[in-house]
């Protein structure tokens, strides 16, 4: 199977396998199994070893994966055996906790770019870093050849400063904005609503007696 007729759903549980064998590295683990990942994920041995077929073989029956060896080609398989460079547009509260998020380190990617069209907020330093001003961000963005890019705008500047990020070469974008953004279909885009899922939670307390 070509890697572009691998399922996206697949896709996205290759981050989650790989956080489990990091985790299972720190606790001092160098072999484990697709049991083992399974009940530590709530996902069945069967899936994580087909999902791990369609990039090759890496264990070996009766013996497991070797913790290190599956990591690094996860990381490889990801493109997160290097490091990514990541600009921020919207330097609010959001904008500000992403910037001092240390969870980035060490897992691929690095914020190094600010931008906001606040005044009040060009030149200040956040985390070491300088908020730039959004009318340079094209210009800064395809200098520096950034391709992955978080939106944390509120929804109504969403959209506009998503095309500036497709015009500067963005090709990966993390929209927090409570909106479906439009972009072409070489540009990959995820969202993050916390309030997407609380109401997806809150659907299944509607008869709970803790209310």
């Amino acid at each position: 199977m070509a890697r572009s007729d691998i399922p996206d759903i697949v896709i996205g549980r290759l981050p989650i396998y790989l956080r489990a064998l990091t985790r299972l590295q720190q606790e001092g683990h160098e072999i484990t199994s697709s049991q083992e990942l399974g009940k530590r994920l709530g996902i069945s041995s069967a899936q994580i070893r087909k999902d791990l077929s369609h990039f090759g073989e890496f264990g070996k029956q009766g013996t497991g994966y070797n913790i290190s060896t599956l990591s690094n080609e996860l990381r490889r398989i990801l493109h997160v055996d290097r490091e990514w460079r990541v600009a921020v547009i919207g330097i609010g509260d959001l904008g500000h906790a992403l910037a001092h998020y240390a969870g980035f380190a060490h897992r691929g990617f690095r914020i190094t770019h600010l931008f906001d069209n606040d005044p009040a907020k060009i030149g200040q330093r956040v985390n070491e870093l300088e908020i730039l001003p959004y009318d340079r961000m094209v210009e800064i963005i395809r200098q520096e050849g950034l391709k992955i890019a978080m939106i944390t705008t509120p929804a109504d500047a969403a959209q506009e400063v998503a095309d500036l990020l497709v015009e500067a070469g963005i090709r990966a974008i993390l929209s927090y904005a409570p909106i479906v953004l439009n972009v072409p279909e070489n540009v990959r885009i995820q969202y993050i609503d916390p309030v997407i899922h609380l109401q997806h939670m809150t659907y299944y307390l509607s008869n709970s007696r803790n209310r």
